[in-house]
């Protein structure tokens, strides 16, 4: 399941580029998550099927990012009008994709009580986007050679 994630947030990340809209990354991070949902039996049917029914939200329940500045919740609009705003260099932004899985009889025993989310933070730059926090170690790799060493 950390592998989903992870991969979703390198396709949220690498959607994170200017000129793509605010809805870019979730989208990204959308698809990745049906396909590994689908995969471990938790949702069921085709990813468009999975996103137009949106049977993924028992299992990632909230958007993939929001704006960061000032404050950790940072202000400003996420649609002019009816649109996506489009990103632009300096924006910043969270991306943060994530799963929980509660207990449920549909639901495979070895998966229950499973929360996952992986956090960067992200400037828009003019060439595609700056990962502020890409010391922190993200693979499975990397986490474990960081707990031995602890």
């Amino acid at each position: 399941m950390y592998e989903i994630v992870l991969a979703a947030q390198a396709a949220a990340i690498a959607a994170a580029q200017p000129g793509n809209s605010w809805n870019a990354p979730h989208d990204a991070t959308l698809h990745v998550l049906a396909q590994g949902f689908i995969d471990l039996k938790l949702c069921h049917g085709s990813i468009d099927e999975v996103l137009e029914c949106e049977s993924y939200k028992k299992f990632y329940m909230h958007r993939t990012g929001h704006w960061l500045g000032m404050d950790v919740h940072d202000v400003g609009d996420y649609k002019v009008g009816d649109d996506w705003r489009a990103l632009q260099p300096g924006m910043a932004l969270t991306v943060e994709p994530g799963c929980y899985i509660r207990p449920a009889d549909d639901v495979p025993l070895d998966l229950w009580n499973i929360g996952i989310r992986i956090e960067d933070d992200v400037v828009i730059t003019a060439q595609g986007n700056e990962v502020l926090t890409d010391a922190a170690p993200k693979t499975v790799a990397a986490i474990e050679e960081l707990m031995r060493t602890s």
